[in-house]
């Protein structure tokens, strides 16, 4: 799958771009922040976007809430360092296809792309 890496940390953005590509996945895009996302996803048309909430600017939940008004049908994976179940339930809510959870593993990425 096509992936667009959304996260404010580079290193990170490293991490989850080496775990994609192991995995087979073709990073098509990175973005630090949340105008550079919608913009990014706007002009790559991925097939999946690895999303941070916390981010400066606009979050990830105001990002995921413009992916899904330009395509509802996107795939949005979140990322993020809180678990909290209202978190997880407004970010279903808004169309998040899944969730994987700060620090994460290869074997969580395996889990959020079978769900979608």
């Amino acid at each position: 799958m096509k992936v667009l890496i959304v996260d404010d940390n580079a290193g990170t953005r490293s991490m989850m771009s080496i775990i994609l590509k192991r995995t087979g996945h073709e990073v098509v895009g990175e973005a630090g922040d949340g105008e550079s996302a919608v913009k990014a996803f706007t002009e790559l048309k991925p097939d999946v976007v690895l999303l941070d909430i916390i981010m400066p600017g606009k979050s990830g939940v105001e990002v995921l809430g413009e992916i899904m008004e330009l395509d509802p049908a996107a795939k949005v994976i979140m990322v993020t360092a809180v678990e909290q179940d209202i978190i997880n339930s407004e970010l279903q809510g808004k169309g998040a296809a899944a969730i994987i959870y700060k620090p994460f593993s290869f074997d969580d990425f395996e889990k959020a792309f079978k769900k979608i």
